[in-house]
């Protein structure tokens, strides 16, 4: 389990680092690990699990002729029997997959990295980037620890998300093969020829024909046409045209087919409305001068549609500089830059609505209950006692541990909160013979972690003094039992991104850097803290001892924030250049710009200067009105109709999930809906028992194979100029024209300028 661990740690959080810097980009997910891990703790038990050793009394017979080989082939065969302890289990594929939930993710706090090094040209050594990574991925594990008896204990507090993966694990080591609408094959051969042959497809759109990638077939035919470009382009423009051949571009926004297709409506709703109908007619129309700049772009432009050069606003030591700023420009947006930040302004105030007043009355319920199961309990009740026949007998015991792994139908029916909450807690009874993680493991790990936080902050030229740090997780630790309540029971993640962003902007205005440090410490804290109390969970249903569960999660986090540094300091170095439009095979760092047109907006300029009295944006603040109201008459019209479409349409995800745009585009919601579709309502409905069986493993393979295929390409043929000079029609054609060159609706003269004269 540790070897696998780490390995697993090592190859997730390093692969996805790397493709997190580039565009069109590609995420292995947890499920990879899940699925690919079991073959090889099989593997494990096979190879190291052989009798072949010669018995004791013949190697002893043996060693008088030749000790000294007979004593390392004993030692080899301690060694190996060492390694062999036990057999592969459902509880070690468990921590396998706990430590990939836990690694896989790229560290938010290397998008600041590349901020400050990239964008702001700031110094950023390696020990600060060190202590940047470790402590904010960390302290999440403070905030899942100490709310525990809230979040994870209480039998209210479900988590839907982990079920899936706990049933994963009951099928696997089941190794059950049933016939799925006439398709005998196993999962493993399934995953592998898809595998395969994602693999060798990749060839196409990602060396030998990119036109199949950025498919904008509908421009070929007008090239130099602005208003063709702008709605069916896929690279700047809306991609009206939803045509792809590379999964990179389909899975973008997240695997379609892990997607449930309700959700799927409510996102297609959202794009259909906000970017496919209100983009264009506020675009054409010259709404807040946005038809002189791109009508999608991930950058942000001055008064002369030129890209903001945020340099000329900064002193040397990276503070705002107001009279340079007056005498600059201010900062405009994109039609679906500004569309975006509305939904989600719009989506942040709607799940606070929407999650009142379906899930109030339930999450008020369970709140109750928590806190009952909190004041019952006495102090040290997960130590082992005395109980039941399966507590005191191992077989009966593992037996009840497998009926208590929830199914996926009692998770199909989680929402009947009443039943789940009126039985007993099986979960906490089978708990309690193993020791409980301490709450001092994770008070020592926040002092600590805290310190070296306030050690960065003071230490490096970041500007936010010590306090800021301490408000940002004091946000964090506020918010967090709610946030967490809501995930566990809905499954919806409650962001504080812009909250944080907006407070450090008023608290620390003019100070860039510091707002993106203020963020990384109060929203990943929040974002990790809300992953490890789902993993918290998973080890509950899985009756995973809360010790090993803590030490898997560090060793893991450590594994991952190490090797992410290695590999982001390698391609700053080695990747020709990196986080600009000429960047070799899209490593254009389109997250971290992103991240960082926040930090001009929120940081640099401020909430003040943007969303103030007589500011261009000032218009965008009623979209938390509007959020908060519009759930509102929806629930009041369709509480009493339970079949009604209209109970369907969710707010907070139709205006959540837009917020991929910049710098996804159009085409990447489209497509990932049409895959949606395919899957998840017409072969879920005609072939079930096929969509039950393959869905998940057929994402895996597809993200993998489309990973690997990515590097092999990249590092075999790309970077070392094995394709320099290969050109033709296929690696051209979608290049020419007004979708590349993000050409605008409206221009400017010789010495012209848009927007007001003063600001």
């Amino acid at each position: 389990m540790w070897v696998l661990s780490i390995l697993f740690s090592f190859l997730g959080s390093s692969t996805n680092l790397f493709f997190s810097l580039r565009y069109p980009s590609v995420a292995i997910t947890p499920v990879i690990a899940l699925l690919l891990v079991h073959p090889l703790g099989l593997l494990w038990d096979f190879f190291l699990k052989r009798s072949d050793d010669p018995p004791e009394e013949f190697v002893d017979g043996w060693r008088s002729e030749n000790a000294s080989v007979t004593s390392q082939r004993s030692k080899l065969a301690k060694f190996r029997l060492w390694l062999a302890q036990g057999r592969w289990n459902e509880k070690e594929h468990s921590c396998v997959y706990v430590s990939s939930n836990v690694s896989f993710g790229f560290a938010f706090a290397t998008d600041v990295i590349v901020e400050q090094t990239q964008f702001y040209k700031q110094e950023a050594t390696i020990t600060y980037q060190l202590l940047l990574t470790l402590s904010t991925q960390i302290l999440g594990y403070t905030f899942a620890g100490l709310t525990r008896r809230f979040l994870v204990r209480p039998s209210g507090m479900i988590w839907p998300g982990t079920l899936m993966s706990a049933a994963m694990f009951t099928t696997l080591h089941k190794e059950e093969n049933k016939e799925a609408n006439g398709w005998k094959i196993s999962r493993w051969k399934f995953f592998f020829a898809v595998w395969f042959g994602a693999f060798i497809f990749y060839f196409l759109p990602g060396l030998l024909f990119p036109a199949l990638s950025y498919f904008n077939v509908v421009t070929w035919f007008a090239p130099e046409n602005v208003v063709v470009a702008n709605l069916f382009g896929v690279v700047s423009g809306l991609g009206l045209f939803p045509l792809t051949f590379d999964w990179a571009q389909i899975a973008y926004i997240g695997s379609p087919l892990l997607t449930p297709f309700w959700a799927a409506m409510n996102v297609v709703g959202g794009l259909v409305i906000v970017m496919w109908v209100i983009a264009p007619i506020a675009y054409y129309s010259n709404w807040l001068y946005s038809a002189y700049m791109p009508i999608l772009s991930a950058a942000v432009f001055d008064n002369t549609g030129n890209v903001y050069d945020v340099g000329r606003v900064l002193t040397d030591d990276f503070m705002f500089d107001k009279e340079a700023y007056s005498n600059y420009s201010r900062v405009f947006l994109p039609i679906t830059y500004v569309l975006s930040y509305s939904v989600q302004f719009a989506g942040l105030a709607a799940l606070l609505t929407h999650t009142v007043c379906w899930h109030g009355k339930d999450i008020w319920r369970q709140w109750k209950r928590s806190i009952e199961e909190t004041a019952g309990e006495t102090k040290g009740s997960y130590q082992p006692v005395t109980g039941p026949a399966e507590e005191r007998h191992p077989r009966r015991r593992r037996s009840s541990e497998r009926r208590a792994v929830p199914s996926l139908d009692a998770a199909r029916s989680s929402l009947s909160v009443d039943n789940l909450m009126s039985r007993e807690d099986v979960h906490n009874r089978l708990m309690r013979r193993y020791k409980d993680a301490p709450m001092m493991w994770y008070l020592a790990t926040f002092v600590s972690m805290t310190a070296i936080g306030i050690f960065v902050v003071e230490y490096y030229p970041i500007h936010l003094p010590w306090y800021g740090l301490l408000l940002a997780l004091a946000i964090c630790s506020v918010l967090f039992i709610p946030i967490g309540i809501i995930m566990a029971v809905t499954n919806q993640h409650s962001s504080i991104y812009l909250i944080c962003q907006l407070i450090a902007g008023v608290a620390f205005p003019g100070r860039p850097v510091a707002n993106m440090v203020f963020v990384t410490y109060g929203y990943i804290s929040s974002a990790q803290g809300i992953k490890f109390a789902a993993d918290l969970k998973l080890g509950h249903y899985m009756k995973i001892p809360p010790r090993i569960l803590f030490s898997v999660q560090m060793v893991a986090t450590v594994v991952s924030s190490l090797t992410q540094i290695g590999v982001l300091n390698w391609m700053f170095v080695n990747v020709p250049g990196i986080c600009t439009p000429q960047a070799i095979n899209g490593f254009t760092c389109p997250i971290a710009r992103v991240h960082f047109n926040g930090s001009i907006l929120w940081g640099v300029v401020g909430p003040s200067e943007f969303f103030g009295p007589n500011a261009t944006y000032r218009s965008l603040v009623w979209a938390f009105a509007v959020g908060a109201i519009l759930p509102i008459p929806l629930w009041l019209y369709s509480r009493k109709r339970k079949d009604g479409i209209v109970r369907k349409i969710n707010l907070p995800v139709l205006f959540g999930s837009l917020g991929w745009i910049p710098p996804a585009t159009g085409l990447n919601f489209s497509v990932w809906a049409v895959v949606c579709f395919v899957f998840n309502y017409l072969i879920k409905r005609r072939a079930s028992a096929w969509w039950a069986k393959y869905t998940m493993t057929l994402s895996a393979a597809l993200d993998s194979g489309l990973a690997f295929g990515i590097v092999v390409v990249f590092f075999g043929f790309i970077y070392p100029g094995v394709t320099k000079g290969f050109t033709w029609w296929g690696t051209e054609v979608y290049k020419a024209g007004c979708d590349w060159q993000a050409c605008s609706y409206l221009s400017l003269g010789e010495g012209e300028r848009f927007g007001p004269e003063r600001w």
